[in-house]
């Protein structure tokens, strides 16, 4: 008998994503929730006056969560009728036989899978956004802690004005931040659809109540309650619109991209050995060379951020392929785009807190970094010092590019260090500023209002993000499995 070794499991689930989003998509959560909402459509139908027993509500409610031994009767059901949602009104019949006759009265197909789509979609926002704030939570508490310390900035990948090693963790918080809001508006404006009907209009529900409106809007305001949204579409067709799941999507392939931006800052200093990710006692850095430390954490968040900025596309795809009221290519593609875009984020999100609560910062490297490329960047204050001694500026300007392209060739052609302060001092010209030449090259006063900014950043805008999530932030690190 084959073993769950020989069949191929996508590794979102198998490696990356957590329990409890694994469990949001699975088949037993799916299928259960089918059956709360053909329970919820029942209830709401009987308050409105349908002949729908006390006994078939009472078997439907001990049979919400489908068995094991269902899954069979089910498949063997959609085998012979090739239609998944009426081989689970069978199952679900089977186990509550005083409801099966009225069970799924008045409704279309897609009042489960669309319905259901929807509380997935919800539920995993409501999983995926606490994670991101404590994300946000624990990289404000770096950003504040290191908001001092001086370390080379780099345009265009080369060499520039200094920064401080937290206010370039606060680049990374405030894209964070975007993210977070986007999250957030996609989790407000989703809504269920409700209570619709083959086509949209309601027709099946209008006859079952015999003409009265007042009815058929009531009970969609009451499946709608009992399945714990605020409000429903009142318009959809046969399915709720397409362009939501390209909503979501889109907040969540966005936040993919956040992903790989900073796993890549993180990969880039670590090459540069100024901070790495955390790396546990035992853990093998490379198979061949034993000293090395491979940023496999950022590594693997790239590559996971990048696959989930590409997912958006099938939802775009999708919704601008939907013909009229509604067509079946959506089906199987969204089967697996949707649970892929909220696994892959969910283990975006469990790497990002793993990396942020370790980060290893080496002072001593950055300090190191910075010395060797300080004395150009600080030829200006020299010159600016010179002309307040009454030199010209015009002969110091001359005399610091002598200099200073001697010491580039010191560095670029003969390998050595940047030697070009020892070259100052010893040059008669600047006899005058000598005394105060160490001050001048103080890396804090090159970073300009950085703490500053850090602090007034964390303090204003990130703190009143957090507040609402304060109750919810995981103080613990996320544990990888691989």
């Amino acid at each position: 008998m084959a073993s769950n070794n020989d069949v191929y499991q996508t590794p979102l689930n198998s490696r990356y994503s957590s329990n409890e989003m694994k469990y949001l998509f699975s088949p037993r959560n799916r299928f259960s929730t089918w059956r709360s909402l053909w329970l919820w459509l029942a209830e709401a139908e009987k308050e409105l006056g349908l002949p729908i027993s006390d006994e078939a509500i009472s078997q439907m409610k001990a049979h919400l969560i489908i068995q094991d031994d269902e899954f069979a009767v089910a498949a063997e059901e959609e085998k012979r009728r090739r239609h998944d949602v009426m081989a689970h009104v069978k199952a679900f019949g089977d186990v509550a036989p005083a409801a099966s006759g009225m069970i799924h009265v008045g409704a279309t197909s897609c009042f489960v899978t669309d319905n259901a789509d929807l509380i997935f979609l919800r539920d995993g926002l409501d999983i995926l956004i606490p994670k991101l704030a404590t994300v946000i939570d624990k990289l404000a508490a770096f950003a504040k802690e290191y908001k001092d310390l001086p370390c080379l900035g780099f345009t265009h990948g080369q060499p520039a004005q200094l920064v401080t090693v937290g206010k370039r963790a606060a680049l990374w918080l405030q894209d964070l931040l975007m993210d977070l809001r986007n999250l957030e508006r996609a989790r407000k404006d989703l809504r269920f659809r409700g209570v619709k009907g083959t086509t949209g209009t309601q027709a099946s529900f209008l006859q079952i109540f015999n003409g009265d409106h007042a009815k058929v809007e009531k009970l969609d305001e009451l499946v709608t309650q009992k399945a714990g949204f605020e409000s429903a579409f009142i318009i959809s067709g046969q399915t709720y619109s397409r362009k939501i799941d390209v909503d979501v999507a889109n907040a969540l392939g966005s936040f993919g991209s956040t992903c790989e931006r900073i796993g890549g800052d993180i990969r880039h200093l670590a090459m540069l050995k100024e901070v790495e990710e955390p790396f546990e006692k035992d853990q093998i850095g490379s198979s061949a060379m034993a000293y090395k430390r491979n940023p496999m954490r950022s590594e693997r968040l790239c590559s996971l951020g990048r696959h989930l900025q590409n997912l958006p596309k099938d939802a775009l795809d999708t919704y601008s392929a939907q013909w009229f009221e509604r067509s079946l290519d959506d089906s199987a593609i969204r089967r697996i785009s949707l649970p892929e875009l909220y696994l892959c984020a969910d283990a975006c999100l469990i790497l990002l807190n793993n990396v942020t609560s370790g980060f290893v910062v080496y002072p001593e490297v950055i300090r190191r970094r910075v010395q060797e490329e300080l004395p150009f960047m600080a030829t200006e204050n020299i010159i600016m010092a010179c002309v307040a001694k009454g030199l010209s500026r015009q002969d110091a300007h001359e005399e610091i590019r002598v200099l200073s392209h001697q010491a580039s060739d010191n560095v670029k052609k003969q390998g050595k260090s940047n030697d070009l302060i020892d070259r100052i001092r010893r040059t008669e010209f600047f006899a005058p500023i000598i005394p105060q030449l160490d001050s001048l090259l103080d890396p804090a006063t090159f970073i300009g209002r950085a703490p500053q900014q850090v602090e007034k950043f964390v303090a204003t805008e990130v703190e009143e993000v957090l507040r609402p999530y304060r109750e919810k932030l995981v103080v613990d690190v996320a544990e990888l499995h691989v």
